[in-house]
């Protein structure tokens, strides 16, 4: 099994734990913050089951039917997670204007202290545990997983400073106010996760950082001439490019293709997984229109 796919699980069953020490919690003391976080957890275990659904499609490789393997369900689950914490932030902006026009108290206090500061401590743990697979990996899946983990960090901890504040002060609102200002930053949050997982989808060009990179590879090799149509994409871990590479016309086939060889197994040793492929010219068409000799 993959470190991701162990992530996955890892995920899942924090988020578990968390939505029934919440969901418990929140129904005794009436607390709409913790409720909001109990369904937050709830989409969480949404999320993190379809993430492991993604990654088990996505490891599998490429077949007749789908001949660039299934790298890009991983780019549409991080939309679909994306979408969910996008879900959760109206959810919990919706419950507490709900609170703040028709009020509400809160009771078991010390008990929602005792679980926000335990999810606060798991979730922390947690997203640690999901940035170093992240970092190892550079999965988008996981990536998402450690970004939406990291919102929850935030948001209960701000949960946790609302239930104090109302302990101190008395001042149930208090609990509404704090509910809106988390449901206003899970929201902006999805954004960034929602805009990178349809940005792959739609086979957007590689940082340009990694063109750059390629570039000069190519501009190393001296029996290339010039080249065009570098174009560049990412389905799931998965690097594409393509490139025509203009060489002498008097250089022969087999020269030619030692060269364009040496050039994708420098292209292969850069950063992460790639599939390459060149295309050899022995004049540069670039925009030329089909003939048939």
């Amino acid at each position: 099994m993959s470190i991701q796919r162990q992530a996955t699980i890892v995920s899942s069953l924090t988020a578990c734990i968390l939505i029934s020490v919440k969901f418990i919690i929140g129904i005794l003391s009436g607390s709409v913050a913790i409720l909001a976080s109990a369904i937050d957890s709830l989409l969480d275990l949404s999320a993190s089951l379809f993430n492991l659904y993604a990654l088990t499609k996505a490891e599998k490789p490429a077949n007749f039917e789908f001949n660039y393997g299934m790298g890009k369900i991983e780019s549409l689950a991080a939309v679909i997670e994306g979408s969910v914490i996008l879900v959760s932030g109206i959810f919990i902006l919706y419950q507490s204007f709900k609170k703040l026009f028709f009020g509400g108290e809160l009771v078991y206090l010390d008990y929602s202290l005792y679980v926000m500061l335990f999810s606060l401590i798991l979730t922390t743990m947690l997203v640690i545990y999901l940035n170093y697979i992240a970092k190892k990996s550079n999965n988008l899946v996981i990536k998402a997983d450690a970004l939406h983990y990291k919102t929850d960090i935030l948001s209960n901890g701000a949960v946790l400073i609302a239930l104090v504040l109302v302990h101190w002060t008395h001042l149930h609102i208090i609990d509404a106010i704090f509910g809106i200002g988390i449901g206003i930053y899970v929201a902006y949050s999805a954004f960034g996760i929602l805009k990178e997982g349809v940005l792959i989808l739609l086979d957007k060009a590689l940082e340009e950082q990694k063109i750059e990179s390629i570039k000069q590879i190519i501009a190393s090799a001296p029996q290339v001439q010039s080249y065009h149509d570098l174009k560049t994409r990412q389905s799931g871990e998965t690097n594409f490019v393509e490139v025509h590479l203009v060489f002498d016309p008097n250089i022969s086939l087999l020269d030619a293709h030692k060269v364009a060889d040496s050039i994708e197994c420098a292209i292969q040793n850069l950063e992460g997984k790639w599939e390459i492929i060149t295309h050899l010219d022995p004049y540069d068409d670039e925009g030329a229109v089909c003939n048939i000799y």
